[in-house]
């Protein structure tokens, strides 16, 4: 437990550390934004407490809000990532056949579950944030535009990094 709690935390901060002096810098004409940040909250472990995880995906929006200097749009989006992944969670997988605090990384869940499982999550709150952001119906297809973009974008990310620490799957 004290190894997924330190695995935990490295993540976090080399996450915001890319996301905060790479990330935010990186873009196609505002339209598509990299926001692989989220991964930490995706790969939290499954059996976390909601409060917990709610406290972490608040503080991890909070964070990246500071940095970006938008007033609570990121931690919003977190805070509603977190009640989608508890959702998820509770709809796909049981519980039973996973530990408390398996990680859901690409080598120990079924590589279909855990594209689908990046994917609305990452659809999820990228609809939030950019919606929250935008704030008006005026340009709406501008805005589902960037959605669209900077989820495939994002997801691709997550992906390459999920590859990059790829472990075959223990049986």
């Amino acid at each position: 437990m004290a190894k997924v709690l330190l695995y935990n935390i490295i993540r976090f901060g080399a996450l915001l550390i890319m996301q905060v002096f790479l990330f935010k810098n990186i873009g196609y004409y505002n339209l598509a934004t990299p926001f692989p940040y989220v991964l930490f909250l995706l790969l939290l472990p499954v059996g976390i407490p909601n409060f917990i995880l709610y406290c972490l995906a608040f503080m991890t929006g909070v964070t990246v809000d500071a940095f970006y200097d938008t007033l609570g749009v990121h931690a919003a989006a977190c805070v509603a990532l977190a009640w989608s992944r508890i959702v998820f969670v509770r709809i796909t997988i049981q519980t039973d056949h996973y530990e408390n605090y398996m990680t859901p990384l690409w080598g120990t869940v079924p590589f279909q579950w855990y594209f689908l499982y990046v994917l609305v999550l990452t659809l999820f709150h990228h609809v939030i944030l950019f919606s929250l952001e935008a704030f008006t119906f005026h340009q709406f297809h501008y805005t589902l535009i960037r959605i669209l973009l900077s989820c495939i974008f994002t997801v691709i990310i997550i992906l390459l990094f999920s590859l990059l620490f790829y472990r075959k799957k223990q049986r």
